[in-house]
Protein backbone atom coordinates (compact mmCIF):
# COMPACT_ATOMS: atom_id res chain seq x y z
CA UNK A 1 0.00 0.00 0.00
CA UNK A 2 2.88 2.34 0.70
CA UNK A 3 4.09 2.20 -2.94
CA UNK A 4 0.67 2.65 -4.58
CA UNK A 5 0.16 6.36 -3.85
CA UNK A 6 3.39 7.61 -5.44
CA UNK A 7 2.65 5.44 -8.50
CA UNK A 8 -0.83 6.85 -8.68
CA UNK A 9 0.49 10.40 -8.34
CA UNK A 10 3.04 9.77 -11.07
CA UNK A 11 0.38 8.41 -13.44
CA UNK A 12 -1.82 11.38 -12.66
CA UNK A 13 0.97 13.83 -13.41
CA UNK A 14 1.86 12.05 -16.65
CA UNK A 15 -1.78 11.94 -17.72
CA UNK A 16 -2.22 15.59 -16.81
CA UNK A 17 0.90 16.70 -18.64
CA UNK A 18 -0.17 14.75 -21.73
CA UNK A 19 -3.50 16.59 -21.89
CA UNK A 20 -2.09 20.13 -21.89
CA UNK A 21 -0.91 20.16 -25.52
CA UNK A 22 -4.32 18.98 -26.69
CA UNK A 23 -6.05 21.70 -24.71
CA UNK A 24 -3.73 24.35 -26.12
CA UNK A 25 -4.23 23.09 -29.69
CA UNK A 26 -7.90 24.04 -29.83
CA UNK A 27 -7.35 27.85 -29.86
CA UNK A 28 -4.57 27.38 -32.39
CA UNK A 29 -6.85 25.30 -34.64
CA UNK A 30 -9.57 27.94 -34.44
CA UNK A 31 -7.01 30.64 -35.22
CA UNK A 32 -5.80 28.73 -38.29
CA UNK A 33 -9.38 28.13 -39.45
CA UNK A 34 -10.03 31.85 -39.33
CA UNK A 35 -6.67 32.88 -40.77
CA UNK A 36 -6.48 30.57 -43.77
CA UNK A 37 -9.52 32.01 -45.64
CA UNK A 38 -8.17 35.51 -45.04
CA UNK A 39 -4.74 34.55 -46.39
CA UNK A 40 -6.34 32.78 -49.35
CA UNK A 41 -8.48 35.83 -50.11
CA UNK A 42 -5.42 38.10 -49.94
CA UNK A 43 -3.51 35.83 -52.32
CA UNK A 44 -6.43 35.73 -54.79
CA UNK A 45 -6.77 39.52 -54.54
CA UNK A 46 -3.07 40.06 -55.24
CA UNK A 47 -2.93 37.60 -58.13
CA UNK A 48 -6.05 38.87 -59.88
CA UNK A 49 -5.09 41.03 -62.87
CA UNK A 50 -8.06 43.41 -62.54
CA UNK A 51 -6.59 46.84 -61.83
CA UNK A 52 -9.10 49.67 -61.30
CA UNK A 53 -7.94 53.27 -61.57
CA UNK A 54 -8.75 56.26 -59.37
CA UNK A 55 -11.87 58.11 -60.46
CA UNK A 56 -11.89 61.90 -60.93
CA UNK A 57 -13.53 62.45 -57.57
CA UNK A 58 -13.09 66.21 -57.96
CA UNK A 59 -15.78 66.05 -60.66
CA UNK A 60 -18.24 64.51 -58.22
CA UNK A 61 -20.03 66.93 -55.93
CA UNK A 62 -19.12 66.50 -52.27
CA UNK A 63 -22.49 67.87 -51.22
CA UNK A 64 -25.55 65.83 -50.36
CA UNK A 65 -27.30 64.42 -53.46
CA UNK A 66 -30.07 66.51 -54.99
CA UNK A 67 -33.50 66.18 -53.43
CA UNK A 68 -36.67 66.79 -55.41
CA UNK A 69 -39.36 68.97 -53.86
CA UNK A 70 -41.97 66.28 -54.60
CA UNK A 71 -41.41 62.68 -53.54
CA UNK A 72 -43.13 59.32 -53.47
CA UNK A 73 -40.81 56.99 -51.58
CA UNK A 74 -43.27 54.05 -51.53
CA UNK A 75 -43.95 53.69 -55.24
CA UNK A 76 -44.52 49.94 -54.92
CA UNK A 77 -47.73 50.74 -53.06
CA UNK A 78 -50.35 50.80 -55.79
CA UNK A 79 -47.95 49.63 -58.52
CA UNK A 80 -49.16 47.15 -61.11
CA UNK A 81 -47.01 44.64 -62.97
CA UNK A 82 -47.57 44.26 -66.71
CA UNK A 83 -46.55 41.07 -68.47
CA UNK A 84 -45.60 39.42 -65.19
CA UNK A 85 -43.58 36.29 -65.94
CA UNK A 86 -43.61 36.91 -69.71
CA UNK A 87 -40.99 39.65 -69.85
CA UNK A 88 -37.43 38.68 -68.98
CA UNK A 89 -35.62 41.84 -68.02
CA UNK A 90 -37.56 44.48 -70.04
CA UNK A 91 -34.74 47.05 -69.87
CA UNK A 92 -36.21 49.93 -71.90
CA UNK A 93 -39.59 50.99 -73.29
CA UNK A 94 -40.62 52.68 -76.54
CA UNK A 95 -44.24 53.81 -76.91
CA UNK A 96 -46.20 53.68 -80.17
CA UNK A 97 -49.11 56.09 -79.67
CA UNK A 98 -50.79 55.00 -82.92
CA UNK A 99 -51.25 51.36 -81.91
CA UNK A 100 -51.21 51.94 -78.12
CA UNK A 101 -48.45 49.41 -77.54
CA UNK A 102 -45.06 49.58 -75.89
CA UNK A 103 -42.02 47.80 -77.24
CA UNK A 104 -39.48 46.39 -74.82
CA UNK A 105 -36.31 44.34 -75.19
CA UNK A 106 -35.67 41.25 -73.06
CA UNK A 107 -32.49 39.41 -72.11
CA UNK A 108 -33.44 36.37 -74.21
CA UNK A 109 -33.17 38.56 -77.33
CA UNK A 110 -36.90 39.04 -77.85
CA UNK A 111 -38.39 42.44 -78.50
CA UNK A 112 -41.94 42.16 -77.27
CA UNK A 113 -45.04 44.25 -77.72
CA UNK A 114 -47.32 44.93 -74.77
CA UNK A 115 -50.81 46.27 -75.41
CA UNK A 116 -51.67 48.89 -72.83
CA UNK A 117 -55.44 48.37 -73.01
CA UNK A 118 -55.35 44.75 -71.86
CA UNK A 119 -51.64 44.15 -70.97
CA UNK A 120 -51.38 41.32 -73.53
CA UNK A 121 -47.79 40.40 -74.44
CA UNK A 122 -46.71 39.42 -77.96
CA UNK A 123 -43.39 38.07 -79.16
CA UNK A 124 -42.37 40.32 -82.05
CA UNK A 125 -38.74 40.01 -83.19
CA UNK A 126 -35.71 38.25 -81.75
CA UNK A 127 -32.40 40.05 -82.35
CA UNK A 128 -30.43 37.07 -80.98
CA UNK A 129 -28.49 39.58 -78.94
CA UNK A 130 -29.45 41.71 -75.94
CA UNK A 131 -31.71 44.65 -76.93
CA UNK A 132 -31.27 47.51 -74.46
CA UNK A 133 -32.22 51.05 -75.53
CA UNK A 134 -35.27 51.44 -77.80
CA UNK A 135 -36.72 54.37 -79.77
CA UNK A 136 -39.33 54.80 -82.51
CA UNK A 137 -38.26 56.13 -85.90
CA UNK A 138 -40.31 58.39 -88.20
CA UNK A 139 -42.06 55.49 -89.93
CA UNK A 140 -42.73 53.64 -86.67
CA UNK A 141 -39.72 51.44 -87.22
CA UNK A 142 -38.00 50.48 -83.98
CA UNK A 143 -34.40 51.58 -83.47
CA UNK A 144 -32.54 49.26 -81.13
CA UNK A 145 -29.29 49.64 -79.24
CA UNK A 146 -28.36 45.98 -78.91
CA UNK A 147 -25.54 45.35 -76.46
CA UNK A 148 -23.99 42.64 -78.63
CA UNK A 149 -25.15 43.41 -82.17
CA UNK A 150 -24.83 47.19 -82.35
CA UNK A 151 -27.34 49.69 -83.69
CA UNK A 152 -30.30 47.99 -85.39
CA UNK A 153 -33.40 49.09 -87.29
CA UNK A 154 -36.49 46.87 -87.30
CA UNK A 155 -39.16 47.64 -89.87
CA UNK A 156 -42.87 47.38 -89.16
CA UNK A 157 -42.95 43.94 -90.78
CA UNK A 158 -40.18 42.71 -88.49
CA UNK A 159 -37.18 42.87 -90.84
CA UNK A 160 -33.95 43.48 -88.90
CA UNK A 161 -31.23 45.67 -90.43
CA UNK A 162 -27.80 46.34 -88.95
CA UNK A 163 -27.08 50.06 -89.18
CA UNK A 164 -23.65 50.19 -87.57
CA UNK A 165 -21.51 48.24 -85.13
CA UNK A 166 -18.28 50.23 -85.03
CA UNK A 167 -16.87 53.74 -85.04
CA UNK A 168 -13.32 54.90 -85.73
CA UNK A 169 -12.31 51.28 -86.18
CA UNK A 170 -13.50 50.23 -82.73
CA UNK A 171 -16.28 47.68 -82.45
CA UNK A 172 -19.13 48.42 -80.09
CA UNK A 173 -18.99 46.19 -77.00
CA UNK A 174 -21.98 47.50 -75.04
CA UNK A 175 -24.40 49.55 -77.17
CA UNK A 176 -26.87 51.02 -74.69
CA UNK A 177 -29.05 54.16 -75.00
CA UNK A 178 -30.67 55.58 -78.14
CA UNK A 179 -33.00 58.31 -79.44
CA UNK A 180 -33.96 59.68 -82.86
CA UNK A 181 -34.03 63.36 -83.87
CA UNK A 182 -36.67 64.85 -86.16
CA UNK A 183 -34.19 64.92 -89.06
CA UNK A 184 -33.73 61.16 -88.73
CA UNK A 185 -30.25 61.25 -87.20
CA UNK A 186 -29.86 58.62 -84.49
CA UNK A 187 -27.99 59.47 -81.29
CA UNK A 188 -26.78 56.60 -79.16
CA UNK A 189 -24.17 55.46 -76.65
CA UNK A 190 -21.70 52.66 -76.40
CA UNK A 191 -21.20 52.22 -72.67
CA UNK A 192 -17.80 50.60 -73.17
CA UNK A 193 -15.56 49.79 -76.11
CA UNK A 194 -13.59 47.38 -73.89
CA UNK A 195 -16.06 45.33 -71.87
CA UNK A 196 -19.20 43.52 -73.01
CA UNK A 197 -22.49 43.24 -71.14
CA UNK A 198 -21.56 40.23 -68.99
CA UNK A 199 -18.49 42.18 -67.85
CA UNK A 200 -20.29 45.46 -67.16
CA UNK A 201 -19.19 45.52 -63.51
CA UNK A 202 -15.56 45.52 -64.70
CA UNK A 203 -16.23 48.77 -66.51
CA UNK A 204 -18.41 50.36 -63.82
CA UNK A 205 -15.78 49.72 -61.13
CA UNK A 206 -12.76 50.07 -63.41
CA UNK A 207 -12.43 53.83 -63.11
CA UNK A 208 -11.50 54.30 -66.78
CA UNK A 209 -13.58 56.19 -69.39
CA UNK A 210 -14.38 53.66 -72.12
CA UNK A 211 -17.79 55.09 -73.06
CA UNK A 212 -18.77 57.08 -76.17
CA UNK A 213 -21.67 59.22 -77.33
CA UNK A 214 -22.26 58.91 -81.08
CA UNK A 215 -24.52 59.71 -84.00
CA UNK A 216 -25.58 57.75 -87.06
CA UNK A 217 -26.85 59.52 -90.17
CA UNK A 218 -29.16 57.26 -92.22
CA UNK A 219 -28.62 59.44 -95.31
CA UNK A 220 -24.82 59.44 -95.38
CA UNK A 221 -24.59 56.10 -93.52
CA UNK A 222 -21.83 57.61 -91.41
CA UNK A 223 -21.20 57.03 -87.72
CA UNK A 224 -19.50 59.81 -85.76
CA UNK A 225 -18.03 59.79 -82.27
CA UNK A 226 -19.27 63.04 -80.76
CA UNK A 227 -17.94 62.65 -77.21
CA UNK A 228 -15.44 60.06 -75.98
CA UNK A 229 -13.83 59.15 -72.64
CA UNK A 230 -17.13 58.82 -70.80
CA UNK A 231 -17.61 56.83 -67.62
CA UNK A 232 -20.17 54.20 -68.67
CA UNK A 233 -22.19 56.25 -71.17
CA UNK A 234 -25.87 55.40 -70.97
CA UNK A 235 -29.34 56.75 -71.88
CA UNK A 236 -29.98 59.37 -74.58
CA UNK A 237 -32.82 61.86 -75.12
CA UNK A 238 -33.08 64.45 -77.91
CA UNK A 239 -34.53 67.76 -76.71
CA UNK A 240 -37.99 68.90 -77.88
CA UNK A 241 -36.30 71.91 -79.53
CA UNK A 242 -34.01 69.55 -81.45
CA UNK A 243 -30.93 71.65 -80.74
CA UNK A 244 -29.30 69.39 -78.17
CA UNK A 245 -29.31 65.84 -76.88
CA UNK A 246 -28.79 64.63 -73.34
CA UNK A 247 -26.74 61.58 -72.45
CA UNK A 248 -26.07 60.00 -69.06
CA UNK A 249 -22.85 58.85 -67.38
CA UNK A 250 -23.77 56.20 -64.87
CA UNK A 251 -20.58 56.11 -62.80
CA UNK A 252 -20.36 59.90 -62.45
CA UNK A 253 -24.03 60.28 -61.45
CA UNK A 254 -24.63 62.96 -64.05
CA UNK A 255 -26.27 63.79 -67.38
CA UNK A 256 -24.69 66.12 -69.93
CA UNK A 257 -26.04 68.25 -72.75
CA UNK A 258 -24.50 68.02 -76.23
CA UNK A 259 -25.47 70.72 -78.73
CA UNK A 260 -26.31 69.20 -82.10
CA UNK A 261 -27.00 72.50 -83.87
CA UNK A 262 -26.92 76.26 -83.37
CA UNK A 263 -24.14 78.57 -82.16
CA UNK A 264 -22.99 76.04 -79.57
CA UNK A 265 -22.90 73.07 -81.91
CA UNK A 266 -20.44 70.45 -80.70
CA UNK A 267 -20.18 71.87 -77.17
CA UNK A 268 -20.90 69.88 -74.01
CA UNK A 269 -22.47 71.40 -70.89
CA UNK A 270 -23.74 70.10 -67.59
CA UNK A 271 -27.43 69.26 -67.57
CA UNK A 272 -27.69 67.74 -64.08
CA UNK A 273 -25.20 66.18 -61.70
CA UNK A 274 -25.02 65.04 -58.08
CA UNK A 275 -27.98 62.75 -58.77
CA UNK A 276 -29.42 60.71 -55.87
CA UNK A 277 -28.55 57.55 -57.79
CA UNK A 278 -26.68 56.19 -60.78
CA UNK A 279 -28.55 57.09 -64.00
CA UNK A 280 -29.51 54.71 -66.77
CA UNK A 281 -32.05 55.64 -69.46
CA UNK A 282 -33.54 59.12 -69.82
CA UNK A 283 -36.86 59.82 -71.58
CA UNK A 284 -38.68 63.00 -72.59
CA UNK A 285 -42.42 62.86 -71.92
CA UNK A 286 -43.61 65.52 -74.40
CA UNK A 287 -44.86 67.62 -71.50
CA UNK A 288 -41.80 69.52 -70.36
CA UNK A 289 -40.09 66.83 -68.28
CA UNK A 290 -37.30 64.30 -68.61
CA UNK A 291 -37.55 61.08 -66.62
CA UNK A 292 -34.21 59.67 -65.47
CA UNK A 293 -34.14 56.07 -64.29
CA UNK A 294 -31.96 55.45 -61.23
CA UNK A 295 -31.37 51.68 -60.87
CA UNK A 296 -29.13 52.09 -57.81
CA UNK A 297 -29.34 54.79 -55.16
CA UNK A 298 -26.34 56.44 -53.56
CA UNK A 299 -25.07 54.76 -50.40
CA UNK A 300 -22.09 54.83 -48.07
CA UNK A 301 -20.58 51.61 -49.54
CA UNK A 302 -20.88 52.96 -53.09
CA UNK A 303 -19.40 56.33 -52.08
CA UNK A 304 -16.42 54.57 -50.49
CA UNK A 305 -15.99 52.35 -53.56
CA UNK A 306 -15.87 55.41 -55.81
CA UNK A 307 -13.12 56.92 -53.66
CA UNK A 308 -10.94 53.86 -53.20
CA UNK A 309 -9.90 51.59 -56.10
CA UNK A 310 -8.92 48.71 -53.79
CA UNK A 311 -12.53 48.46 -52.59
CA UNK A 312 -13.76 48.30 -56.19
CA UNK A 313 -11.22 45.59 -56.99
CA UNK A 314 -12.31 43.59 -53.95
CA UNK A 315 -15.94 43.86 -55.07
CA UNK A 316 -15.14 42.60 -58.57
CA UNK A 317 -12.96 39.74 -57.27
CA UNK A 318 -15.67 38.67 -54.80
CA UNK A 319 -18.28 38.71 -57.57
CA UNK A 320 -16.01 36.63 -59.79
CA UNK A 321 -15.71 33.80 -57.26
CA UNK A 322 -18.90 33.96 -55.19
CA UNK A 323 -21.49 35.53 -57.50
CA UNK A 324 -23.11 38.90 -57.86
CA UNK A 325 -23.18 41.29 -54.91
CA UNK A 326 -26.73 42.53 -54.45
CA UNK A 327 -26.10 46.10 -53.34
CA UNK A 328 -28.86 47.69 -55.41
CA UNK A 329 -31.68 49.27 -53.46
CA UNK A 330 -34.00 52.28 -53.38
CA UNK A 331 -34.27 52.39 -57.17
CA UNK A 332 -36.73 54.67 -58.95
CA UNK A 333 -37.19 57.50 -61.42
CA UNK A 334 -36.39 61.21 -61.13
CA UNK A 335 -38.41 63.76 -63.11
CA UNK A 336 -36.59 66.98 -64.02
CA UNK A 337 -37.61 70.02 -66.02
CA UNK A 338 -36.03 71.26 -69.25
CA UNK A 339 -33.34 73.09 -67.28
CA UNK A 340 -32.37 70.01 -65.29
CA UNK A 341 -34.08 71.06 -62.06
CA UNK A 342 -35.39 68.07 -60.07
CA UNK A 343 -39.18 68.11 -59.79
CA UNK A 344 -40.39 64.73 -58.52
CA UNK A 345 -38.72 61.56 -57.31
CA UNK A 346 -40.53 58.21 -57.34
CA UNK A 347 -38.65 55.41 -55.59
CA UNK A 348 -38.93 52.61 -53.06
CA UNK A 349 -36.34 51.09 -50.73
CA UNK A 350 -37.53 47.62 -51.81
CA UNK A 351 -36.97 48.37 -55.50
CA UNK A 352 -33.80 47.64 -57.44
CA UNK A 353 -32.54 47.98 -60.99
CA UNK A 354 -35.20 50.25 -62.48
CA UNK A 355 -33.52 51.05 -65.80
CA UNK A 356 -36.13 53.16 -67.61
CA UNK A 357 -39.11 55.33 -66.84
CA UNK A 358 -41.64 56.50 -69.43
CA UNK A 359 -44.66 58.68 -68.67
CA UNK A 360 -47.65 57.85 -70.87
CA UNK A 361 -50.79 59.78 -70.04
CA UNK A 362 -51.18 59.74 -66.28
CA UNK A 363 -49.16 56.58 -65.76
CA UNK A 364 -45.47 55.93 -65.26
CA UNK A 365 -44.11 52.75 -66.87
CA UNK A 366 -40.79 51.44 -65.61
CA UNK A 367 -38.55 48.85 -67.20
CA UNK A 368 -35.91 46.80 -65.44
CA UNK A 369 -32.87 44.88 -66.58
CA UNK A 370 -33.64 42.04 -64.15
CA UNK A 371 -37.32 41.98 -63.15
CA UNK A 372 -39.87 39.86 -65.09
CA UNK A 373 -42.40 42.65 -65.64
CA UNK A 374 -42.99 46.31 -66.44
CA UNK A 375 -43.99 48.35 -63.38
CA UNK A 376 -46.96 50.67 -63.92
CA UNK A 377 -48.02 53.41 -61.51
CA UNK A 378 -51.02 55.74 -61.69
CA UNK A 379 -49.52 59.16 -60.95
CA UNK A 380 -52.88 60.71 -60.13
CA UNK A 381 -53.74 58.14 -57.48
CA UNK A 382 -50.20 57.83 -56.12
CA UNK A 383 -48.58 61.25 -56.65
CA UNK A 384 -45.30 62.58 -55.36
CA UNK A 385 -45.92 65.00 -52.50
CA UNK A 386 -44.13 68.05 -51.12
CA UNK A 387 -41.20 67.42 -48.79
CA UNK A 388 -40.11 70.97 -48.02
CA UNK A 389 -37.96 71.80 -51.03
CA UNK A 390 -34.48 70.97 -52.32
CA UNK A 391 -31.46 70.68 -50.11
Amino acid sequence: MADSRPESDLQSRVSSSGNHPKQRSWPFTIFLSALLPVVAAMVVYQLDSYDPAPLPIHELSQQQPLVASLRNDRMLQGAEFLGAGELKGPEDIAYDSMSLVVYTGCHDGWIKRVRLNDSAVENWVNTYGRPLGLALGHNNEVIVADAYKGLLKISRDGEVELLTDEADGQKFKLTDGVDVADDGVIYFTDASYKYSLHEDSHDVFGGRPHGRFMSYDPVTLKTRVLVSQLYFANGVAVSPTQDYAIFCETVMRRCSKYYIKGNKQGQVEKFIDNLPGFPDNIKYDGDGHYWIALPVATSVPMDLALKYPFIRKAMVVIQKYTGRLYMEQNAGVLAVDLEGKPIAHYHDHKLSMITSGTKIGNRLYCGSVVHPHILSLDLDQYPARATGGNK
